[in-house]
């Protein structure tokens, strides 16, 4: 059960939480004009206080209590906040806590959704913590392959990107130790998966480091495709050097299994070609928006509608 509890990792949640969650997203994704007119959250009010920038992960949170008939205040700019006074994370908390009902927070720094939530009497969401975790965008990844392919289960995924500083890769490859997968990591070699999270898998699942990905994509189910983050970068000159190193294009996409899909947790750079997007099996955008059903039944669970 899910009530009145915080959502730091995608560790706080089991497999049978994981379907839970998708089978009350599936109940809100054939419902949801419906949930606004009855309002399953009328009077519930949601804060969402993002000190880093987001587009899909802040306002997708904002749409799924608005179409579940609750409310919404938002700290969208930590400038336009009294954190560029000094005003520390707990005192914040301390403060939001007494004007809601769940609190949604982005921070730059790794653990301060976990300090959050120790501070709160209300119900934590971490939308993403510096280059720890982001389980909300993990539960929509699971939705998608669940959804697009009709299982997780004995899938190839491999995942390309930046590994090392990845929140979502993170958390998907946690999660995904509940499920038999095969997974392909493929990464320049400064971008490695943290060693933290590689003991984490590496017993848990079928995982290979590679180099080559020609024969990945041949016989992948999956292609989950991430940027290279130039906010994480200390010398810029780093980033652009990494930058381009690996693009699917329409080429490697012809190559792909029949029923394979490519995934992004985006915003994407230059590492999917636009011509990609034309194609059955980009399923990207359809990904973002899986997030609006996924977090309504979040909403819905941990208020306890």
């Amino acid at each position: 059960m899910l009530k009145n509890k915080s959502l730091i990792s995608v560790s706080d949640l089991d497999k049978g939480d994981i379907e839970d969650i998708f089978e009350k997203a599936d109940y809100m994704y054939q419902n949801m004009n419906n949930m606004r007119q009855n309002e399953p959250m009328k009077l519930k009010i949601l804060s969402t206080l993002f000190y880093e920038p987001s587009t899909r992960t802040r306002l997708s949170f904002e749409s799924a209590m608005e179409r579940l008939g609750g409310s919404v205040i938002s700290m969208a700019d930590s400038k336009t906040s009294s954190f560029s006074k000094g005003e520390t994370l707990a005192d914040t908390i301390r403060i939001v806590e007494s004007y809601s009902d769940i609190i949604v927070i982005r921070h730059p720094l790794e653990g301060a959704a976990l300090l959050a939530s120790r501070f709160s009497s209300k119900p934590v969401i971490n939308a993403g913590d510096g280059s720890g975790e982001h389980p909300t965008q993990t539960l929509v990844d699971l939705y998608t392959i669940k959804k697009e392919l009709g299982d997780i289960e004995n899938k190839e995924i491999t995942i390309i990107g930046d590994l090392k500083y990845g929140r979502t890769v993170h958390s998907l490859l946690l999660a995904l130790t509940r499920y038999h997968v095969k997974i392909n990591l493929v990464s320049p070699a400064n971008l490695k998966l943290p060693d933290y999270v590689y003991k984490e898998i590496k017993n848990k699942l079928d995982v290979n480091i590679i180099d080559d990905i020609e024969q990945s994509i041949k016989q992948s189910d999956v292609l989950y495709i991430t940027r290279i983050q130039k906010e994480r970068f200390t010398d810029k000159n780093e980033y652009y050097k990494l930058i381009g190193s690996y693009k699917i294009t329409k080429k490697e996409v012809e190559k792909m299994k029949e029923n394979s899909i490519i995934m992004h947790p985006l915003p994407r750079i230059d590492e999917i070609d636009v011509e990609v997007d034309f194609m059955k099996k980009a399923k990207y955008f359809k990904q973002a928006s899986y997030g609006i059903p996924i977090r309504m039944a979040l909403i819905s669970m941990i208020a306890g509608d």
